[in-house]
């Protein structure tokens, strides 16, 4: 990139630049911090799991309000495993005072990391197809176009305990 645009900035600086502007160029989408809100109002503990560089990744969070409104979050690049791990789901869990052993639902968008990592501890998993895996098999619970889908199935199957 750095040839074919003509940049004089050494690769090292582009790189720094990219990943410092990273967590501004991410947003939620319309109606989920009040979604998730109604959630953890209604008695679910929601958290999230996520794969990526520690600062970049808590940057999202942070940026889009995700931090504030769930009750807990794992990070792969913080806590030096990556989803499909089981324990990265663990970790989310009891950050979010929640067991595995308790059952609830995953929703994420990549087959293996979310969805089959997620079912792999007993989770069960909703899968937001973007495209991205046209004709895998899968083992999805669910299957939504987006996040507001997913919230919907979420409190219409099962009531927290």
């Amino acid at each position: 990139m750095r040839g074919h645009f003509a940049l004089l900035a050494p690769v090292e600086e582009l790189w720094a630049g990219y990943r410092q502007r990273m967590p501004y160029l991410v947003e939620c989408y319309p109606g989920v911090l009040a979604e998730l809100g109604d959630l953890r109002a209604a008695g679910w503990r929601v958290g999230i799991v996520t794969n990526g560089m520690a600062d970049n990744q808590l940057g999202k969070l942070r940026r889009t309000g995700l931090a504030d409104i769930v009750g807990g979050y794992a990070i792969s690049g913080a806590d030096g495993v990556r989803k499909p791990d089981a324990r990265l789901f663990q970790r989310a869990a009891q950050r979010c005072g929640a067991s595995l052993t308790e059952g609830g639902w995953m929703v994420g968008d990549n087959l293996v990391a979310d969805i089959a990592g997620a079912q792999a501890t007993g989770l069960r998993g909703i899968w937001v197809d973007r495209g991205a895996w046209p004709g895998h098999e899968h083992r999805a619970d669910h299957v939504v176009a987006d996040v507001a889908e997913a919230i919907a199935i979420i409190c219409d199957t099962h009531q927290p305990g």
